[in-house]
């Protein structure tokens, strides 16, 4: 048998085929099921997403395939046009590589997220060799439900956290040029990948490597600053202050978003969603890594995998309402928690934090609703 059929990545790369090809089959082989096109935008009238109709918005992907098939007209596509353009680097690809023809485009998507999750998962591989425990941990962020469905669903999180993984891995070997770079794209891809900046930004910081937090702040920031300006003068906003349509702000009281699930839900959709879902997948494993990261600072414990997991956990406790009471989009917005856990427990040699983040892999089971 060969060697690469006995890796995390084969098994990521097998799931992700057979899955997108019941998906694929099961929706008449048309290839738009990937960008998931609902009635409300497909006339591209200017509609605003708080006026669609439940069941017709279609989902995030359609967005990304609007810029891509035609980037002057797309904003009356959609349904906030800064924040959807802000993520620019995915429709982009799909623009070049598809020459051009719309048809072509959810194919790219589809192609180019693929290659992200199963590369990036073989680097993850690679960075727990490195720190000494099994690579089959990788599947905790290889079969995470919020990177593996952003390939079938054409949203940005596979190819985003991909070159998040890409940075780490060339962090890991001293090369910090490359790691701008990356992560500099990576932040182009969703603007969420910044807290990997903020991380390694305080990791240099606490370390007195100056030199090493200007450099990467500067390549990371200006090309994201650059094209928030380039929105607000073809848009009239910028990206990053719009939000998706529904959205709400960031919350001031910690998990307070947790507990509006219950207060502007009800106490039934607080003790399904919060209860048997959130806590566990979200809010617990964040204070995990808030009370271990604290910890390691205050015994200047000052490593780029405690840094870069403190970043990712400490903005947990207030992510918007909006978002905890939309599981998919909470999921979504945890890969890079998921990612900072392993690499983390793996370098402190935490085992049963390894064993538990495999739980994560449990939501999977959330690809039977399509």
């Amino acid at each position: 048998m060969p060697h690469y059929t006995r890796s995390p990545w084969f098994v990521v790369l097998v799931l992700l085929l057979v899955y997108l090809a019941v998906i694929f089959i099961a929706n008449d082989a048309d290839p738009n099921v990937f960008v998931t096109i609902g009635d409300c935008f497909s006339q591209c009238a200017g509609v605003d997403g708080e006026d669609c109709a439940d069941g017709t918005e279609g989902y995030d992907g359609q967005f990304a395939y609007y810029i891509a098939r035609d980037p002057a007209g797309s904003p009356n596509c959609l349904d906030v046009p800064a924040y959807r353009a802000q993520r620019i680097l995915l429709p982009a690809l799909g623009r070049v590589l598809s020459l051009g023809q719309s048809a072509a485009i959810p194919w790219v998507f589809v192609l180019v997220n693929g290659i992200a999750l199963v590369a990036s998962t073989a680097l993850l591989e690679n960075l727990l060799a490195a720190a000494g425990v099994s690579r089959w941990f990788a599947l905790s962020y290889g079969l995470f439900v919020g990177v593996f469905m952003a390939v079938r669903l054409s949203t940005n999180e596979a190819l985003a956290y991909g070159l998040v993984i890409a940075g780490i891995w060339s962090g890991q070997r001293n090369r910090w040029w490359s790691t701008s770079i990356l992560l500099a794209l990576a932040a182009l891809s969703k603007e969420t990948t910044a807290l990997f900046v903020v991380g390694y930004v305080l990791y240099f910081v606490l370390n007195r490597r100056w030199w090493s937090a200007i450099r990467l702040g500067l390549i990371t920031s200006v090309p994201f600053l650059v094209w928030q300006i380039v929105l607000y003068d073809w848009l009239g906003e910028f990206g990053i202050g719009s939000g998706g349509a529904k959205g709400t702000p960031f919350e001031i009281i910690p998990f307070a978003g947790v507990l509006k699930i219950a207060t502007e839900g009800s106490v039934l959709a607080f003790l399904v969603l919060a209860v048997l879902l959130v806590i566990p997948a979200a809010v617990l494993p964040s204070l995990w890594a808030l009370r271990h990261t604290i910890r390691d600072l205050r015994a200047r414990r000052w490593t780029p995998y405690a840094c870069l997991l403190l970043a990712n956990a400490a903005v947990m406790p207030f992510v918007p309402f909006s978002t905890y009471r939309e599981f998919w989009g909470l999921l979504r917005f945890m890969p890079g928690l998921v990612l900072m856990v392993v690499l983390y427990a793996a370098e402190m040699k935490h085992r049963r934090a390894l064993m538990y983040s495999t739980l994560w892999i449990v939501l999977l089971l959330f690809v039977i609703s399509g």
